[in-house]
């Protein structure tokens, strides 16, 4: 497939600041995932703020069992590595929240493009009454034996997917040279989260709670939506967030909370 020519990522350096700088920062051309990547890596004990980019991956995973596709070279496909404080129950959705902002504050402020939220954490364009997915965020958690649990977010951004290309890799994909008209500088992409995550974290640490600037972020709220859940399809109105990062639905049985699952707008 013809990929618009994007310069590699694999001379990125961060000039200043903790997260992803060296010796945390890991360049792959290819790998199955980057989220198999680190996971080898945390399992080693390296350091918190190590983060894994890669040019292609041969089996990139999105959310509910879904394959995360992209051509080489055309999107920002990374993992992050967290060790939160306790109580881990407590920061884990609160850094999903966090990454999620980060995301969206970086492509807004590298493009002047304001994509919205669409629970749990994707990045959506929309236009009007369509909309369009931009960039995916998924998180894993790790346990080694008689070691604090660990965190892993991995991001895939649709940076350079030519429109010809965007229906093989999802029926509702945009990409950012789409959207814009023009290629974007992955490096400044990733530069920009970077910072925004590190002061994040550095501000969560320290008692802040996204949430509420999460909240204000999410597409949709007070609309009709249908959620894919494990347990098959609910319809309702999608009335607010709980602090885990549950999603609340006002259906016609009463009130719903879905702590996972999947997001549309109801047709």
């Amino acid at each position: 497939m013809m990929v618009v020519n994007q310069e590699s990522l694999s001379q990125f350096c961060r000039s200043e600041g903790w997260l992803g700088a060296p010796p945390r920062f890991f360049f792959h051309s290819t790998v199955t995932s980057t989220h198999d990547v680190l996971r080898d890596l945390a399992e080693r004990d390296v350091p918190e703020g190590a983060v894994v980019v890669a040019e292609s991956q041969t089996a990139g995973r999105g959310r509910l069992g879904r394959r995360w596709v992209a051509p080489p070279g055309s999107a920002l496909l990374l993992s992050v590595l967290f060790r939160p404080p306790e109580p881990f129950l407590t920061y884990a959705p609160r850094l999903l929240m966090l990454c999620g902002l980060a995301l969206q504050e970086a492509v807004t402020a590298t493009t002047g493009i304001l994509p919205a939220l669409k629970w749990p954490n994707d990045l959506i364009v929309e236009h009007g009454e369509e909309w369009r997915k931009l960039a995916g965020i998924l998180a894993e958690i790790g346990v080694v034996a008689g070691a604090a649990p660990f965190l892993m977010v991995g991001v895939g951004l649709n940076v350079a997917i030519p429109a010809e290309q965007l229906a093989q890799v999802s029926p509702v994909a945009t990409s950012l040279l789409v959207e814009l008209g023009c290629p974007v500088d992955r490096a400044a992409l990733l530069e920009a989260f970077l910072q925004r995550l590190e002061g994040g974290y550095e501000r969560l640490r320290a008692g802040w709670n996204p949430l509420p600037e999460w909240r204000a972020a999410l597409a949709w709220m007070g609309r009709e939506v249908v959620v894919k859940a494990p347990t098959g399809d609910v319809c309702g109105v999608a009335t607010d967030v709980l602090d885990d990062g549950a999603l609340v639905l006002q259906t016609g049985e009463g009130v719903a909370h879905f702590p996972v699952g999947d997001v549309s707008l109801r047709r």
